[in-house]
């Protein structure tokens, strides 16, 4: 789904700011796969993540795996072009499982506690430049955030499943069960902010999964604010 962003009915009384809002979520994208061995302790990492109010944990399961035996049955190739997008802003010649971005901005190995938590601290300090508001409505979302710093933001909503448990039957991990959070069913972007005026809108957002509203410099640069409805 995409929407235009030029006219935007606007609700509420929306007060300009150039202010860090510091308490908007950390964004962490793993990226892993259901036949990737190195992968169990990130995705049991990421459970933990999932936990926090101050972090948005989401798990993007990629389909390169998918030949060696075992073919992810959440994986997705959207999500696999994603991580091949984040490589070639960071003039990264491969990909690999796990790989956790956070914020957009730092690539860690998602096996790597301490990596993965110092990125995580350094994101908290520097805060997030819009604070992202967001309400259901009746089958959808509604979606504000005060102007601020201008450029090309894409306003991108995401889907996901807090939480289902695999049996894997091949490949590297046969004979486990292994037990998948905030799993990312959808990731659309809705369209494109300039950041100069007030974002105020709805969209439709049918069922009860969460909802996550994420703003990024284009689709692979850094987050700059993220809401969810949990």
């Amino acid at each position: 789904m995409r929407y235009l962003l030029a006219a935007l009915s606007v609700f509420g009384v929306l007060q300009t700011t150039q202010v860090l809002a510091q308490n908007d979520p950390v964004v962490v994208e793993l990226y892993t796969s259901q036949g990737c061995s190195s992968c169990p302790p990130a995705d049991a990492m990421l459970h933990d993540l999932a936990k926090r109010d101050d972090v948005i944990a989401l798990a993007l399961h990629v389909d390169y795996w998918d030949y060696i035996g075992w073919k992810d049955s959440f994986g997705n190739p959207a999500f696999t072009q994603r991580q091949h997008a984040y490589a070639r802003a960071a003039n990264a010649t491969s990909v690999y499982t796990p790989q956790m971005i956070i914020n957009g901005v730092d690539h860690v190995v998602g096996s790597r506690p301490m990596q993965v938590m110092d990125a995580l601290q350094a994101q908290k300090e520097a805060g997030s430049l819009f604070d992202v508001q967001l309400t259901r409505s009746d089958g959808g979302v509604a979606i504000a955030v005060a102007p601020g710093a201008g450029g090309d933001y894409a306003v991108q909503l995401v889907r996901y499943t807090p939480e289902a448990t695999v049996a894997i039957r091949r490949g590297e991990n046969a004979g486990r069960n292994i037990s998948y959070a905030n799993i990312v069913t959808s990731w659309d972007v809705i369209g494109r902010w300039d950041g100069r005026s007030p974002l105020a809108f709805e969209v439709p957002a049918e069922g009860d999964s969460p909802i996550v509203v994420i703003l990024q410099r284009s689709t692979n640069g850094p987050i700059v604010g993220s809401g969810v409805l949990r």
